[in-house]
């Protein structure tokens, strides 16, 4: 099983192909998303008391709060992208 991890900040790490989303936490929709994960205890906090700046949405329903930018994470999905296209 060859899966691989994507740092999501502060030394955690996400699968990256069970990734659907990396989206910005700013707009209505982002934050009732975010609303509703926490009522499902399906919220995972990894900003470590620092601003949200990116909201990744798993493929098992769980919502991830990091402080990393967006654009920062999808960089970090290009090398496993351009991998996983020519592997596949």
């Amino acid at each position: 099983m060859n899966q691989k991890l994507i740092n999501v900040g502060f030394g955690n790490s996400v699968v990256a192909s069970r990734v659907i989303a990396v989206v910005n936490p700013k707009s209505a929709p982002m934050k009732k998303l975010k609303d509703d994960a926490k009522n499902r205890h399906k919220l995972i906090d990894v900003t470590e008391g620092r601003r949200t700046r990116a909201i990744i949405v798993m493929d098992s329903g769980h919502t991830v709060l990091s402080s990393i930018q967006t654009e920062t994470l999808t960089q970090r999905f290009q090398p496993v992208l351009a991998q996983t296209e020519q592997n596949g």
